[in-house]
């Protein structure tokens, strides 16, 4: 009798144990899918071949554990002095090369307009808008699509002209024109705006567009010495040496000042890191344009560039 005593309680320990550690690993795996069910799922839309920080800023993103990368649209830059006649090929084929040099799969590179906006009402369909649209559509009720434009609104707006339906279904951030928060003042005279100034309107504009601008007067405060991306990708293989080399050889035209390339802004860094890390950066809302839609928008008017700096570096520490 004491055997089979034994023998029962020996066998309820082990359906305890085993009760136990099955609870335990259905936890584990609710607690992953809780974790990624919190990443941003992101579309990153970018003027890659334009300058030197987009590169910087997509690798980042893709390393990012807090995002869930969907895809990079690659978009048009037709105003640089330094445009061929098809932008948008060449974003579109840094974008690629990233995504090879990386070995990352899953990761969707729909091809963007070459053209900006004509008029306002006319979409100027591609890849890239499609893809918008079809991602969008495919959130859950309590889910957002996050689209990072990094150059010209061109795709964005255009999906937005496409498919309206989509307004509710996906929140902008957008790195573009200059804006003095003492007095709300806004200027469109630069470069992500001037690619396509019709597609900033049509942003402004959509009344329900949860839309957020990490402007450059903002992002301007974002610096890099050449010395310090030395210190972390200098001599090392792979996009590491990418991305030195893409410094190193990028013509900068738009100053004569700094002719050894000692520094560079970070503009596109500053709007990834602000998505990744929201404590790093402070957004106030303001009243869009005078001559605009009279909304509330979010804009980004103080950013830790000490800090965004330090998880930048974390984040590419094992290239």
């Amino acid at each position: 009798m004491i055997f089979y005593k034994f023998l029962n309680r020996s066998r309820l320990l082990k359906k305890g144990s085993f009760f136990f550690f099955s609870v335990l690993f259905l936890f584990c795996c609710l607690s992953v899918k809780a974790q990624e069910t919190n990443k941003l799922n992101l579309i990153i839309d970018a003027d890659t071949a334009n300058e030197v920080d987009d590169l910087y800023a997509i690798v980042s993103a893709i390393l990012e554990p807090a995002f869930n990368l969907l895809a990079i649209n690659s978009a048009q830059f037709h105003t640089s002095p330094l445009a061929s006649e098809n932008t948008v090929l060449e974003s579109q084929k840094i974008n690629e090369e990233i995504i090879q040099l990386m070995h990352v799969k899953g990761i969707a590179l729909p091809l963007g307009s070459n053209t900006p906006l004509k008029e306002y009402d006319k979409p100027m369909s591609s890849e890239a808008s499609q893809f918008i649209i079809e991602t969008a559509h495919k959130m859950k009720h309590n889910e957002k699509l996050h689209v990072v434009i990094l150059g010209a609104c061109t795709n964005v707006a255009s999906a937005i002209l496409e498919d309206p339906s989509i307004i509710s279904k996906i929140k902008v951030h957008y790195l573009g024109f200059w804006h003095t928060p003492n007095t709300n003042v806004y200027n469109k005279k630069e470069f992500n705006s001037g690619n396509d100034p019709i597609a900033v309107e049509v942003l402004l504009n959509t009344k329900t567009l949860d839309f957020n601008v990490m402007t450059a007067t903002t992002s301007q405060h974002l610096v890099f010495t050449k010395q310090e991306v030395d210190s972390h990708l200098k001599n090392k293989k792979g996009i590491a040496s990418y991305l030195v080399n893409r410094w190193e050889t990028y013509a900068r035209w738009w100053t004569k000042e700094d002719p050894e390339k000692e520094k560079w802004i970070m503009w596109d860094v500053a709007i990834i890191e602000a998505l990744a890390h929201p404590e790093l950066s402070t957004i106030n809302y303001f009243l869009t344009p005078p001559e605009n839609t009279q909304r509330s928008i979010g804009i980004h008017t103080k950013i830790d560039v000490n800090a965004m700096t330090t998880h930048f570096w974390n984040t590419l520490k094992n290239l």
